[in-house]
């Protein structure tokens, strides 16, 4: 039974076939920018249907409330998740010069640093010598090498631009859909409600399907734990919503 399974991984690891896939470009932070930005917009409006509900507001407020969050808050997340990459950029490659004159003045000391950083990964002698040197005699690999093995910072695999982008977008896209029964008449607030609680928890179980493609995890742990996730905050919103029904005074 695991014989065809130890063959494809056979496959996978023969030379040729291990050098097309290292010569690939790493995989971007897309899917991650999409998921971030998908759970967001859909918690962000559900959460204001579930609370216009708990309130009793009507169907109108919920919608203007709703598609005004969903164009602003969308707008921040992505202008910060824009921040947030384009920072990371910066530090980088402000940490990549430094590191440059760093070799320049001080080329011995900085192959002290690389001798002591492949001595703890457990090399020594001949071996951690041939690595030093190897190292240091490309430029290019000797910065990269102390980017990521003595401040920890990965290559950027994502424009500022195209997160930013890639948030939005998800943002909108999944924060429409609980919205969706608001536009149509005919319907109660409660029956809208419903159907906008339907339509959210297939939006979060789908989320969850595509974060555990992108991780590897069990599609349906990760589909129920992002529904559970939306649910929770859903639910606070029309708790909160009851409770200052309550307790306010009408207008």
């Amino acid at each position: 039974m695991k014989r065809p399974r130890h063959d494809a991984l056979r496959d996978e690891h023969l030379p040729h076939v291990i050098a097309q896939r290292l010569a690939k470009p790493p995989g971007s932070r897309g899917v991650a920018d999409a998921v971030l930005g998908g759970i967001d917009g859909c918690i962000t409006t559900f959460a204001i249907v579930a609370g216009a509900v708990g309130a009793g507001l009507s169907s109108s407020v919920a919608l203007i409330l709703g598609f005004a969050n969903l164009i602003a808050d969308g707008f921040s997340m992505a202008v910060s998740n824009y921040e947030s990459v384009k920072v990371h950029s910066e530090l980088r490659e402000n940490i990549r010069r430094t590191e440059e004159e760093h070799i320049d003045a001080m080329p011995l000391g900085e192959r002290e640093e690389v001798r002591q950083i492949f001595r703890k990964k457990g090399f020594e002698g001949e071996t951690l010598e041939r690595i030093v040197d190897t190292i240091s005699s490309n430029r290019k690999i000797w910065i990269e090498t102390m980017l990521m093995e003595e401040h920890g910072l990965q290559r950027v695999l994502a424009t500022p631009w195209h997160s930013g982008a890639v948030t939005f977008a998800a943002f909108v896209c999944a924060g429409t859909i609980p919205l969706l029964p608001l536009l149509f008449d005919g319907w109660t607030m409660q029956q809208r409600f419903v159907i906008s609680a339907v339509l959210a928890g297939m939006v979060f179980f789908s989320i969850g399907l595509l974060k555990s493609a992108a991780s590897g995890r069990p599609e349906l742990q990760s589909g129920l734990r992002t529904l559970l996730t939306g649910g929770t905050a859903a639910g606070l919103a029309f708790l909160v919503g009851y409770l200052l029904r309550e307790i306010v005074p009408p207008l």
